[in-house]
């Protein structure tokens, strides 16, 4: 009998070990300066999303898995970029970018594949969230921070991407990799 629990999927990579400390350190540096009240993301929570699926069934997730399966493309390079926010009015989250030219090529071919199982993706943007922002005590601060950072110039090969589903829990999400498929 089959599990029609939904789960709550997205696809996305991870990030190697030095640029996870990179995005640590910038973590640090931010909360030092007290110019912000929220919820960091924890090391191993960072990824960069390039597709959410919403709440799915495992129907959904079995035809999904089979044709990310064959999504052909190079592995790549990658870098950190600059940090950002989205809206200057509502500070909701502190993003660092991620920047290398087969971020993009990749989520069209991922967006093709699923293409009659999801919409598309109308705003794309390869961003890694750093913090979810409660309270931001004085915005023109927190926003000239922000916009100084320099994060160091670290270059990284992609050659995976992952089928994730992310568990809700009190503390925060907890992901779970469901599949892993290589780039050639």
């Amino acid at each position: 009998m089959r599990n029609n629990e939904l789960k709550r999927c997205f696809i996305a990579l991870d990030l190697p070990r030095e640029a996870e400390n990179e995005i640590k350190g910038i973590q640090n540096k931010i909360k030092k300066q007290n110019l912000l009240i929220g919820k960091f993301t924890e090391p191993e929570n960072l990824h960069l999303t390039l597709k959410f699926l919403g709440e799915i069934d495992e129907e959904i997730i079995d035809k999904a898995k089979k044709r990310l399966h064959d999504i052909k493309i190079q592995e790549f390079e990658a870098s950190l970029g600059e940090c950002g926010i989205f809206s200057q009015k509502f500070i909701k989250i502190v993003w660092i970018k991620l920047e290398g030219k087969g971020i993009w090529e990749l989520q069209k071919k991922i967006d093709e594949s699923l293409k009659d199982l999801f919409a598309p993706e109308e705003r794309f943007m390869s961003h890694i969230t750093l913090a979810r922002v409660k309270k931001v005590p004085d915005r023109k601060k927190l926003i000239e921070y922000i916009k100084n950072i320099k994060p160091k110039n670290l270059k990284f090969l992609v050659n995976e991407f992952f089928l994730k589903k992310s568990i809700l829990q009190p503390e925060g999400p907890v992901y779970e990799d469901i599949e892993r498929y290589l780039l050639k």
